[in-house]
């Protein structure tokens, strides 16, 4: 265990070093996020916190990782990756730019041999993909890219998510026997846990898309890899699992935009984070709130890896259903008008409780 933990604490020191650095570095090239309506926090802060993240990962990886050839698809997609955010961060390119710019470093990968050739339904027969690999592939990368994109909306909120979900993962990746994918893992939770010392509220900084995307791209193409190298399709069932809260913020997202004949694309305050606020919760009790579901759903991810398929899939249908009925009563999935009067009846009650 010894390497795992050099791993970690290498990407934790060096990111926790440079953190402020890149910060300086922010303000100079006027990499600054300035709040608007949909965004929580006052004031400008500097958001090229990914760049620090990014920096201490890769010098965990290459100290610690033995056969660098294995994971070569995934640190040349993650440099592109990053070039891309960084250019986004400092330039604000528009969305159909960024989007190539992730379809690129998914290719990347695939194009290094790392691509999902088949996978097994709950009864362990093989379904072949085909001539859907490739597209699959792509897809599940620039997907699971923009889920953790999207759910950075709190100080401290994707940072945190990210850093549970690797440990999750990691251990999952220990019981297959993937130790260079587990060393990978580690080195993106250690530097997930470096930039938490500065990102979480108060951020005095941001990750900005440089970090989200390297997190959820990372952590799919970990799963991609995995799957390839044991034919264990519990490697991207895992991530799915640990991740389900983004995931399925990210599917209410759609859902309440189109009954509200919103564009999929237009950013809202519908959000759970924004409904938590809502509900009175303070950013501190929203986003550890969010880290504890994400905990649980990683040790469901855990004994879901270990346990009978089908045991699996009635655990995460039974989450699943939770869900479903707590997103409804937050509101997360209505009308705009239905909305607004759930607010309202909070606020009497409140202005009742305060009486």
């Amino acid at each position: 265990m010894t390497v795992y933990v050099l791993a970690f604490v290498t990407a934790l020191f060096v990111t926790y070093v440079l953190t402020p650095i890149i910060k300086r570095l922010a303000v100079r090239v006027g990499a600054m996020d300035v709040p608007d309506a949909r965004k929580v926090h006052h004031g400008s802060i500097p958001r090229l916190g990914g760049l620090a993240i990014f920096i201490g990962y890769i010098v965990a990886v290459v100290a610690t990782v033995s056969d660098l050839s294995s994971v070569m698809g995934l640190i040349v997609g993650s440099i592109i990756l990053i070039a891309v955010g960084v250019w986004d961060d400092v330039k604000q390119i528009g969305p159909k730019t960024k989007l190539l710019g992730q379809i690129l470093a998914a290719a990347v990968l695939v194009a290094f041999g790392d691509k999902v050739e088949f996978i097994t339904n709950p009864w362990g027969q093989m379904i072949y993909l085909d001539y859907f690999s490739i597209p699959l592939t792509i897809f599940w990368i620039v997907g699971f890219t923009n889920i953790v994109n999207l759910i950075d909306g709190l100080d401290g909120l994707a940072a945190g998510i990210s850093l549970i979900s690797c440990i999750a993962i990691f251990t999952v990746l220990l019981q297959i026997g993937q130790s260079d994918l587990a060393l990978v893992t580690m080195a993106l939770a250690g530097a997930a846990c470096g930039f938490l010392r500065y990102n979480f509220n108060p951020a005095k900084i941001f990750m900005g898309d440089t970090g989200s995307m390297l997190l959820g791209y990372t952590m799919a193409a970990v799963s991609v890899i995995g799957a390839v190298k044991t034919a264990a399709t519990v490697s991207l069932v895992v991530p799915v699992i640990v991740l389900g809260l983004p995931i399925l913020d990210t599917t209410f997202a759609i859902i309440r935009r189109k009954i509200n004949n919103r564009p999929v694309f237009k950013p809202d305050k519908g959000h759970v984070h924004h409904r938590l606020l809502a509900m009175g919760l303070t950013q501190k009790q929203a986003v550890l709130l969010m880290y504890a579901v994400t905990a649980v759903l990683g040790c469901v991810a855990v004994i879901v890896a270990k346990v009978n398929i089908l045991v699996g899939i009635a655990l995460v249908a039974a989450i699943l259903l939770a869900c479903v009925i707590v997103a409804t009563k937050l509101g997360v999935i209505a009308k705009d008008k239905a909305v607004l009067a759930l607010d309202r009846q909070r606020a009497q009650m409140a202005g009742k409780d305060n009486k």
